[in-house]
């Protein structure tokens, strides 16, 4: 066999593969809301793995390591936050203890806490699921981000290279938990306990 032929061959075997992948995470429901909490399942098990790799692929210490955390729910949910996504939030080990309690009122995460959320992006035209962006947060010590009372955000494309946009794209959103430390919680029906 010729190079060339190994070449052909090889992309032929790639093209089949994404393919087959599109078509494994394939969904018919008209919006994400539409879909139920087993079909989000199937579609989020299609996608952990390239998520994960993906989130890894350029050495970003978050997106290599957060599988290791406290995973804060039971499933994936689509929440509403986040573009329609379904999303799967892991609290390291500073944040996992308060933010497991899932209080409403008088939060106050401790400084050093990270929470890295998974997103499950749904394509309308296509009907295809596929990774989504890789949200941070970061709290910080009192003073250090005034500006975002002390969360620094950020997050990972599914290729693994930091997202950019300013910091308060992301907490003029989370402003709406300030009594929850800027924390936006599971949906209750796959909170961790309950």
């Amino acid at each position: 066999m010729t190079r060339f032929s190994l070449a052909l061959s090889a992309m032929a075997f790639s093209l089949t593969a994404t393919a087959s992948h599109a078509a494994d995470c394939a969904y018919n429901a008209e919006s994400p809301f539409d879909l139920e909490q087993s079909e989000i399942d199937v579609l989020y098990d299609c996608v952990k793995d390239a998520m994960a790799e993906g989130y890894a692929k350029q050495g970003d210490a978050t997106g290599s390591e957060y599988r290791s955390w406290t995973v804060t729910a039971t499933s994936a949910a689509v929440q509403g936050a986040h573009s329609k996504r379904a999303l799967l939030t892991f609290a390291n080990d500073i944040a996992a203890e308060q933010y497991l309690k899932f209080e409403e009122e008088g939060v106050v995460m401790p400084v050093g806490s990270v929470l890295a959320k998974e997103s499950v992006s749904f394509s309308k035209k296509k009907k295809q699921a596929r990774p989504g962006p890789l949200f941070i947060m970061t709290k910080v010590a009192a003073g250090e981000a005034p500006e975002t009372d002390d969360w620094v955000y950020g997050g990972l494309q599914p290729n693994g290279k930091p997202m950019k946009f300013k910091q308060a794209f992301c907490h003029d959103c989370h402003a709406a938990w300030e009594d929850q430390d800027f924390l936006a919680y599971p949906v209750e029906e796959v909170r961790v306990g309950n």
